[in-house]
């Protein structure tokens, strides 16, 4: 498993070891004895999927009560995942980092408790797969807008007209979420 650092801290994008051959392949998509190298004291506690077809956007999301950890990767297709940084008072808030998760290369993301998560379908049908460090909390789930642009994703050009829930279009722009409405720093 290769564990690559990027610009964000504590975001982290993870190669898992694919190993195939005529039958198809095998991948160990999560050893915690391993990831604990590199996320000392994260436990995971509930697994979930969802299943989206081409061009839905989903994000940007955050938990407020019991914030989320989350490994992510996909089962089947392709995704652009981003993590936002909306930690008042990091010295990140307000950058994204984002990447291709696919069901070729396997690799998954880490986006840590206090950053905004979303990710938009590439491939016809996505299979999104993801570990979280706590429960679902809907009462104090956040967004922000996906196409904030003070933010400034590059979302590929799939993402010119995604399909997005009417909860996610309401999401308001990181500079006009209230900031008690955003985690912090710490």
């Amino acid at each position: 498993m290769n564990v690559i650092e990027t610009p964000l801290p504590g975001v982290l994008l993870i190669e898992p070891k694919a190993f195939g051959d005529a039958r198809g392949f095998f991948v160990e998509t999560f050893r915690e004895e391993t990831l604990a190298q590199y996320l000392p004291g994260v436990r995971f506690v509930q697994d979930n999927q969802s299943r989206s077809r081409r061009g839905v956007l989903r994000g940007l999301h955050y938990q407020l009560v019991q914030p989320q950890g989350k490994l992510v990767r996909v089962s089947r297709g392709e995704v652009f995942d981003v993590a936002v940084d909306v930690r008042v008072g990091s010295p990140h808030f307000g950058q994204w980092y984002g990447a291709v998760l696919d069901d070729v290369s396997h690799r998954q993301l880490y986006v840590p408790p206090g950053f905004a998560h979303g990710f938009v379908v590439l491939s016809e049908m996505a299979d999104f797969v993801y570990k979280c460090t706590d429960y679902y909390h809907p009462a104090s789930e956040q967004g922000i807008a996906w196409d904030d642009p003070d933010v400034g994703i590059a979302w590929p050009a799939l993402a010119e007209a995604p399909q997005l829930s009417a909860k996610d279009l309401a999401n308001p722009r990181l500079a006009a979420q209230s900031r008690e409405r955003l985690p912090v720093f710490r």
